[in-house]
């Protein structure tokens, strides 16, 4: 089983930060391949910022379609370009809000997002519409920590911690998915931390959840159905910059 990693920006901050992860997380003979963007923005904090990601991430899964991988994970929980990806091609393909939010309605009745930013807060809204999920999400908060400053570790699990309780406190979320794939690795500590503090629920790691899924349903012999992705018609199409 090989599945490309797309890391969908142009700065190389989280690839080290990703290799790691799959090294702890990864199932035994299972290939990994990570990449980031050749050209797009240098994080996914708007609209805009996805639409001028997608152009290259379409670029890379057909390229890791043609190189023989079996899935992709689209490293972003906006879920950027995931549908277009589907119909270009046969893979199985992830982003980072599909299987996180999948995983945390079977772990309790009220989920809780905790983001980055105030910004990205519709992004997500409009996914959580589209997956019919509006009746399971308590709340999207935000610890107002952009993308690229993640790397502040005890910065962020603090943040995470102070939102996350009143995530449970004044919304009654009884399960916390991570809102941002660039806050990998904190969960489980985040859970032992609520846990001491009397909260005893699961927290969600978004991009644990997409790896898992994807390993998953290529195991299954599953791909994305073509009465939903239909392949797209051939037609005169030109990219901007050609």
């Amino acid at each position: 089983m090989k599945i490309k990693v797309i890391v969908p920006i142009i700065a190389k901050t989280f690839e080290d930060e990703v290799r790691r992860e799959l090294a702890s997380l990864a199932t035994p003979g299972v290939e990994y391949d990570v990449e980031s963007l050749d050209y797009g923005p240098a994080s996914i904090e708007s609209e805009y910022d996805e639409a001028i990601a997608v152009p290259d991430i379409l670029n890379k899964v057909y390229k890791a379609e043609k190189e023989g991988f079996d899935g992709v994970i689209l490293d972003c929980f906006g879920d950027p370009g995931v549908r277009a990806a589907r119909e270009i091609s046969n893979l199985v393909v992830f982003g980072g809000f599909e299987p996180p939010m999948l995983i945390a309605a079977g772990l309790g009745d009220k989920i809780a997002i905790v983001t980055v930013l105030q910004e990205v807060i519709p992004m997500i809204n409009g996914l959580i519409s589209k997956a019919g999920l509006k009746d399971r999400v308590a709340a999207v908060r935000h610890v107002d920590i952009p993308v690229l400053e993640l790397i502040d570790i005890q910065k962020l699990k603090d943040a995470l911690f102070e939102q996350s309780v009143e995530a449970i406190k004044q919304n009654h979320a009884q399960v916390i998915v991570l809102g941002c794939t660039g806050m990998m690795g904190v969960s489980n500590e985040l859970m032992e931390r609520l846990a001491e503090a009397g909260y005893d629920i699961p927290v969600v790691d978004a991009f644990a959840a997409s790896l898992r899924l994807t390993e998953a349903t290529i195991s299954l012999g599953l791909r994305p159905s073509k009465l939903t992705y239909m392949p797209v018609r051939a037609k005169e199409r030109k990219w901007w910059g050609e």
